[in-house]
């Protein structure tokens, strides 16, 4: 919807809330001015006020209830020859009566009570009981008929026609809607199921080459170093493997009620440290405040934060010290890694590994959807410093 139509909603509400009481009001006016005003000394007085006001009410809930106008208009012919009463119940029939035999049977019968009963009653000497005393012609009739009763069921039927004509434009948007959900949808799945497929066949397959030549390596080699990074490179090489295995399952959309692997969290940060120790990293940690249980959200966060950094350590600071300190605050855990100016790399066994430069970018987008932040800069000594500030008062979707 346009700006325009939305800030027009709220009008078009109202309107359409008072329109029944004003049409009941203007109706029953109306019927005092037309009727009332021709004989105010008679003593059908207060029965044409009674008519008014029942008109008038009847007209108001027409829209919910239609018998209640019908059943006035039928009396209200026979003592008020022509009663206005018919735009009403003429305008009602044409937008509600479905069948097209009952909408000619009121047509007929308001046809027949508009010109049969002025003429019934000029030959047989009589005058409407409440209606005015003036004599009525055979043209005035055709006129009623046209203004009372034809001019109404037009407009009805047009408005009950183009009402039909925008609910199956509304019905068909929502179903073109529908399908193009269902499209993109199948599109995503189709494209995560490819992006899984060459991961399993690319990054998996070459992951577990390493796996197997580091556990060769450690069986083979009878130096004890070699031995022992050989394990790491096997145990760090496995992690990777499961790690990988799970953003499969995700990219796969793992029907319901499949069982999840378990996520991350501050629990296994210590697992964490200790790899990093094994490859060399000198890193502590330190814990300020009360630990205590985070929402599941924050402890994902908080773990991917300390993963990145010291990630990042490895390929760019060399054995840098690292410290990684938890800070427990009353509604957020802010979270610091800073490592030393980088050591002489000279010794180094090869170039850093390869990386897009999008760690830190990644972190800072997974923050934001939890509520937190992230700084993130070199200091003034050559050291790098990594802060996060996570909620812990809700849990938030990560």
């Amino acid at each position: 919807m346009s700006p325009q139509g939305r800030a027009l909603e709220p009008i078009a509400r109202l309107a359409d809330r008072v329109a029944p009481g004003a049409l009941g009001l203007l109706l029953a006016g109306f019927v005092l001015l037309d009727y009332y005003g021709e004989r105010p000394g008679r003593a059908g007085g207060a029965l044409i006020i009674a008519f008014a006001a029942i008109t008038g009410t009847a007209a108001a809930t027409a829209r919910h209830r239609l018998w209640p106008i019908f059943a006035v208009t039928a009396p209200a012919s026979l003592l008020f020859s022509w009663w206005p009463g018919f735009i009403v119940a003429s305008y009602y029939a044409a937008t509600t009566l479905r069948r097209r035999a009952h909408l000619a049977l009121f047509t007929a019968a308001s046809a027949v009570a508009l010109l049969g009963l002025p003429v019934l009653y000029d030959t047989s000497g009589l005058e409407f009981a409440l209606g005015p005393g003036f004599p009525t012609s055979a043209f005035d009739g055709v006129l009623a008929v046209l203004f009372l009763v034809g001019l109404p069921l037009v407009a009805g039927l047009w408005i009950n026609a183009r009402r039909q004509v925008l609910a199956g434009l509304a019905e068909r948007a929502e179903r073109l809607e529908r399908d193009q959900a269902a499209r993109t949808e199948r599109a995503r799945a189709a494209e995560r199921t490819r992006i899984a497929r060459e991961m399993h066949d690319v990054v998996a397959h070459k992951v577990s080459l390493i796996v197997l030549h580091a556990g060769a390596l450690e069986v083979g080699t009878s130096d004890q170093d070699a031995r022992d990074t050989a394990e790491l490179i096997r145990a760090t090489g496995q992690a990777a493997l499961t790690d990988l295995r799970d953003v499969l399952g995700v990219l796969r959309s793992p029907p319901a009620g499949r069982p999840s692997t378990a996520l991350p969290v501050l629990g296994e940060l210590g697992r964490l440290l200790d790899q990093s120790r094994s490859a060399g990293l000198p890193v502590r940690r330190r814990d300020e405040g009360t630990p205590r249980p985070l929402p599941a959200a924050a402890e994902r966060a908080a773990y991917r934060v300390v993963q990145e950094a010291l990630t990042n350590v490895h390929k760019h600071a060399g054995g840098a010290a690292t410290e990684v300190v938890l800070r427990y605050r009353p509604d957020h855990l802010e979270l610091t890694v800073a490592n030393e100016p980088p050591a002489d790399t000279q010794g180094a066994a090869g170039p850093p590994p390869p990386g897009a430069g999008l760690g830190l970018i990644g972190l800072r987008e997974r923050l934001e959807l939890v509520g937190g932040r992230l700084d993130a800069g070199p200091r003034p000594d050559g050291g790098f410093t990594v802060r996060a500030r996570i909620p812990t008062t809700a849990e938030e979707p990560a």
